[in-house]
């Protein structure tokens, strides 16, 4: 680990740090809990922004995922074809579409969601104890305040 900056805590280096690799090893084994149907990485995150943030353009979809629009429109294009999304257009600016879940892409990001907090309620039942499965809601209350910082 890189020295401690001279206005910081070795804890909050240190925390940072142990934050950063456990999330992402977190994530990382949540994906592996389903099938993603051979779905990329950004077809994913579309899929997910969708569900959370609702209907949006291409462009502001680009913008979130930071990638350039026409890679964006290739994107959407196989989310498309597998029938994951629908298009109406913008009732603001009828030059634009808004692009959303369809019935099958709702089903499909909740089927996901599913499988990953089934996994890891198995994984919190069989690996710890009731005090330590209290410990981490504790925990993650703390990280949630921290998410908000």
């Amino acid at each position: 680990m890189a020295e401690t900056p001279h206005d910081m805590s070795a804890s909050a280096v240190r925390a940072a740090h142990e934050i950063r690799v456990v999330v992402g090893r977190l994530r990382r084994r949540l994906k592996e809990t389903y099938d993603n149907e051979e779905l990329t990485p950004t077809q994913t995150a579309v899929l997910s922004r969708l569900s959370k943030d609702g209907p949006a353009s291409t462009s502001d979809l680009a913008a979130a995922e930071r990638v350039r629009p026409q890679s964006m429109a290739a994107t959407l294009g196989v989310l498309d074809e597998r029938g994951l999304i629908q298009r109406r257009p913008d009732p603001d600016d009828g030059r634009r579409q808004l692009i959303s879940l369809s019935e099958s892409g709702s089903a499909y990001v909740d089927d996901k969601r599913r499988a990953g907090e089934e996994w890891l309620a198995q994984a919190l039942e069989s690996g710890y104890t009731e005090e330590e499965r209290q410990d981490i809601i504790e925990a993650l209350a703390l990280l949630d305040r921290l998410s908000r910082a």
